[in-house]
């Protein structure tokens, strides 16, 4: 589930917020997404913190999923280095896409 590199990251203090982020936060984005209801039960790093305690503490750079968008879109999306969804506005969150000025 977590790369072994950064396990020791996956302790108690990340149990107990990540409980309390799935109580805050119940549904799966991807599923409200693609318009189904799903609970969640994954607190996913949105942009991979590769060790970065920055990053991985940073609670705007977590999201809700359920274990199946995590296991499939989500790991496909790091590996293809594309990043699925907008934000608020509809501006898509990938920073290589091109409505962010940048060639995709």
């Amino acid at each position: 589930m977590h790369n072994n590199n950064h396990s020791h990251l996956y302790g108690r203090r990340w149990a107990k917020l990540r409980l309390l982020f799935l109580a805050q936060n119940p549904l799966c984005v991807m599923c409200q997404h693609d318009g189904h209801i799903e609970s969640a039960n994954v607190v996913d790093h949105i942009a991979p913190h590769k060790g970065d305690l920055d990053l991985f503490w940073d609670e705007s750079n977590w999201q809700a999923l359920c274990k199946t968008h995590h296991d499939s879109v989500k790991q496909a999306e790091e590996k293809s280095g594309v990043v699925r969804g907008g934000n608020a506005d509809g501006v898509p969150i990938d920073p290589a896409h091109h409505w962010n000025g940048r060639a995709g």
